[in-house]
């Protein structure tokens, strides 16, 4: 009822400002109204149909309409607000097909950006009393990747050949690698086992995990042969130096599972003391519990950077943290904005990362 709602305010705003003839007014409002009934199918396409083929392709079809529908109602909206100003009423039919341009061109352009392999952003990262074998440790970050209808197996693999050719000291996983159950998606998330990394590969679990049922996920992270850091932490020994890197679980774990509740003081219990220690968590919100246990550094993701605008501009309504390298304190959070995308195939404004962080003495 709300996308119908939404869709029609749409049709109002813009279908009787582009002057059409009947049968072009007619195929706008059809359009519209297709839109309406294949957005939901992002979500609920396997459980409309047990074909899997025809499952992702309604998906596919809903989430380019939720990319277009997007640009397109705030477009639509903001030309409402212009047309207030007198002059800007003589150009009513312009403006209107000005707007349908604009959302196309933001739909190609964010489908293009969102498809390709995630570029390597470098990061340095200085903390205080870094031993000196440890100078130009280097982790690299793969977040938020949703693997799913529209990401599949191939984009998996080519993702994995660029990690594996920055011979990092670590590689980090910081949650929502899957949208699916183990049985629908285990054979797209298999070349996860192919990651190699000096130290191995860590991960910790992000909500979407727990949408489709987290103790599975966790089992097959594992069996790949991926050390899954579950409140926990492992002391790594690099050229004769210790190393703290330790996991939580998501943080409204809790809500799903109340044995994963997320909890950054068991993460570093029993660590050697006067180590550097780093903590990967999903979400940015974790980081005043991982500034009051001890930590120096949280890797976190889930924020996607946005993704595109204008929805960037209500992350900070939830997260504390959008993108990039911040300070609470003693602790440092660098928050990934991912390296694949949810819902519409579409970045713009925040491009998909693979993060290379090296860290520094300060």
């Amino acid at each position: 009822m709300i996308l119908g709602a939404l869709h029609a305010v749409l049709g109002y705003l813009l279908l009787p400002a582009l002057h059409l003839a009947l049968p072009g007014f007619l195929l706008g409002a059809a359009v519209l109204l297709a839109s309406t009934m294949l957005m939901p199918m992002t979500i609920f396409a396997r459980a409309i149909t047990h074909d899997t083929r025809l499952a992702d392709r309604l998906s596919w079809a809903g989430s380019l309409c939720m990319g277009f529908f997007s640009s397109l109602f705030v477009l639509a909206v903001l030309r409402e607000l212009l047309m207030l100003y007198p002059p800007a009423r003589l150009h009513e039919q312009a403006s209107a097909t000005g707007v349908l341009g604009l959302a196309l061109l933001a739909t190609i352009v964010g489908f293009i950006n969102a498809r390709r392999t995630a570029r390597v952003k470098e990061v340095t990262v200085a903390i205080a009393g870094l031993p000196p074998a440890l100078q130009g440790f280097t982790i690299v970050q793969l977040s938020d990747i949703h693997v799913g209808a529209t990401i599949k197996r191939a984009w998996v693999e080519a993702m994995v050949a660029r990690a594996n050719s920055l011979a990092a000291d670590a590689i980090a996983i910081t949650g929502d690698f899957g949208d699916g159950t183990v049985p629908q998606l285990g054979a797209h998330t298999a070349p996860l086992g192919m990651l190699r990394a000096r130290h191995g590969v860590f991960l910790v679990t992000g909500n979407h995990e727990y949408y489709s049922g987290a103790v599975p996920w966790v089992a097959e992270f594992r069996r790949l042969g991926l050390t899954v850091l579950m409140n926990q932490h492992q002391v790594l020994e690099h050229d004769g130096a210790q190393l703290v890197l330790a996991g939580v679980t998501d943080y409204n774990a809790a809500h799903f599972d109340p044995g994963h509740t997320s909890d950054p003081q068991a993460a570093i219990a029993g660590a050697p003391p006067g180590l550097p220690c780093i903590v990967l968590a999903h979400q940015p919100r974790s980081a005043p519990a991982a500034e009051k246990a001890g930590f120096d550094l949280q890797l976190s993701g889930h924020t996607h950077g946005g993704q595109f605008w204008p929805w960037n501009l209500f992350v900070p309504l939830q997260q504390p943290y959008v993108a990039g390298l911040h300070r609470s304190g003693k602790l440092q959070v660098y928050v990934s904005r991912g390296t694949g995308y949810w819902g519409p195939p579409k970045r713009l404004g925040a491009p998909a990362e693979m993060t290379r962080i090296t860290l520094v003495a300060a």
